[in-house]
């Protein structure tokens, strides 16, 4: 009994808030950041006695940073949840970056802000949630069960100031001490930076916050007001381009490119031409796709981030039918001002989609984008359907980590596949298999789209060009996935497909001599062209069109 009532008497303080929120520190810049600390490891530099020792003075100085911070937590009203929101984000990304190697900055936190819940759906796990539990749950139960020592808030104040500047200098003493190897660890090894948590997440949502709030209000700012359709021959047919966004493709792995397996059997028996030399705007949709659409190129682009109007915009302006169609997470804003649809919704009474194109959650196959094609347009604007359609899908593609699921079951010639989101349990070859099955049955996508074009040239002159947003690392140096910072991205994340269909009728109607392509398929092009492809092959002319950057321009009879 005597027992029982010592067991119920509230336990005797034992620590202040500053313990708890150093305790927490070490807890988070030790275990929490164990996928920095395998990185480094890992790599060939610190292999040896004296790279050990620079790897424990940058976790002492990892720690050190980490407690200047959480010293500024240590309030005892706020000490004991903020630890645990720290914890929590620490080992969340603990998770993903064990898991898929990929790092956290400012355009992942964006990724993480525009996914839907199909995408964040796949990326859950028991990997997660035992992460979740020990690097989190577990040391969060301890933390709460500590009472705490009160103290006057001047004397708290004082404690708070000193744990700051302790965790400071003792960061910046320990930084001298290896100074030459931290800066040239930092300079050849930019991506370590981005893997210190929670330090990374705080960071990024601070530089997403700040950019918008500068991001003007109100509408985009309009381009391409001089926008117009070139004349047209008499009696030349008005233009259908077909513009399908490729999702996380990469050019690696197309066999129209030289890959040993046979991914692309359909679009081999089609005349197309494959361009094997093109790089992505990013490594990521949220970075890719704007800048895909604009007029500016990436180096511009990414120092604006200007707050104006797209390529669809123009499209319109100038007279043209268009139409977005999506089977993605949505069109980063790209589409708002012209007619969009999303095929994700197999419910819909105008444009039903048929059985096993769509699954229970919702989620549809990319040959959903196909379905009642010609009904879409008919219910756009006749007058503009006189004079062009420009259709733009956007796939689902090869979105990952659960590359089984963008395939249909009777369509998966490569086996055995990775059924499984946590793609680090699976063998490398069977990770590459589900991969490789997206992009077999990206090709099915791409040669249906030109079946159904080729029915339509009654009435238009079609083409078709093909273009992924970005790469995907499968395993290569540890890393799967995508949305590595661009400067130390690896060229998997990178290098992207780009196919373009243009027949014989259609290459003349557009004033492109196919033979010239056909000799420039090795041509370093980049997403800078798609801007001024798209409208060189819709005839609009304006201002904004650049010829050099143009991928067919200079095939231009």
């Amino acid at each position: 009994m005597r027992d029982l009532r010592t067991a119920l008497q509230p336990r005797a303080a034992r620590f202040s808030p500053l313990n708890l929120a150093w305790i927490a520190a070490l807890w988070m810049g030790t275990v929490g950041n164990w996928p920095l600390w395998q990185r480094m490891l890992g790599m060939s530099e610190f292999a040896e006695p004296k790279g050990r020792l620079f790897v424990l003075v940058f976790a002492a100085i990892v720690c050190a940073l980490l407690g200047a911070l959480a010293s500024l937590l240590a309030w005892r009203p706020v000490v004991k949840p903020a630890l645990t929101a720290m914890l929590l984000i620490t080992a969340v990304l603990a998770h993903f970056m064990g898991s898929y190697g990929v790092v956290i900055d400012a355009t992942m936190i964006t990724n993480a802000l525009q996914t839907d819940v199909r995408e964040t759906r796949d990326l859950l796990g028991l990997r997660m949630v035992a992460s979740v539990l020990v690097i989190a749950a577990l040391p969060a139960w301890w933390l709460w069960r500590q009472p705490l020592k009160d103290s006057s808030w001047a004397r708290r104040i004082s404690w708070n100031l000193g744990g700051l500047v302790l965790g400071l200098i003792a960061a910046v003493l320990l930084a001298l001490t290896s100074f030459a190897d931290l800066s040239s660890t930092m300079r050849n090894h930019k991506s370590l930076r981005y893997m210190i948590s929670p330090v990374n997440a705080l960071w990024g949502v601070g530089v997403v916050a700040a950019e918008s709030q500068r991001k003007p209000k109100g509408p985009p700012e309009a381009i391409g007001l001089d926008a117009k359709l070139a004349p047209r021959a008499e009696g030349a047919k008005p233009p259908l381009v077909m513009l399908v966004v490729g999702e996380t493709a990469r050019a690696a792995n197309f066999s129209l490119n030289g890959y040993a397996k046979p991914t692309n059997p359909e679009l081999a028996k089609l005349p197309v031409l494959s361009f094997r030399n093109v790089s992505s705007c990013g490594t990521s949709t949220a970075a890719s796709l704007p800048c895909m659409f604009s007029p500016l190129g990436r180096e511009v682009y990414t120092d604006l981030k200007p707050h104006q109007e797209s390529l669809m915009d123009v499209l319109q302006r100038a007279g043209l039918a268009v139409l977005w169609l999506d089977n993605q997470s949505g069109c980063k804003g790209i589409c708002d001002r012209v007619p969009n649809a999303q095929a994700i919704n197999p419910a819909r009474a105008d444009h039903p989609l048929p059985q096993g194109l769509c699954g229970a959650d919702g989620e549809c196959l990319d040959e959903a984008l196909l379905h009642d094609l010609e009904a879409r347009i008919a219910q756009l604007d006749p007058q503009r359907v006189a004079r062009g359609v420009v259709l733009v899908l956007h796939q689902m593609g090869s979105h990952g980590p659960a590359y089984y699921k963008r395939t249909p079951p009777d369509r998966k010639p490569f086996q055995p596949e990775c059924r499984s989101n946590a793609l680090q349990q699976c063998p490398v070859d069977e990770v590459r298999n589900a991969y490789d099955n997206t992009i077999a049955y990206t090709d099915r996508v791409l040669a249906s789209a030109v079946r159904w074009l080729e029915t339509q040239q009654d009435r238009f002159a079609p083409s078709l060009a093909y273009v992924s947003d970005h790469g995907e690392s499968l395993g290569e140096k540890n890393l799967f996935l995508h949305g590595m910072p661009y400067s130390v991205a690896p060229q998997e994340q990178k290098h992207v497909p780009m196919v373009l269909w243009l027949p014989e009728a259609s290459s003349r109607a557009a004033g492109v001599d196919r033979a010239c392509l056909a000799q420039r398929l090795d041509t370093p092009l980049s997403h800078d062209g798609l801007f001024h492809t798209v409208l060189s092959l819709a005839g609009v002319q304006t201002q904004l069109y650049r010829k050099d950057w143009d991928w067919v321009g200079a095939c231009r009879i």
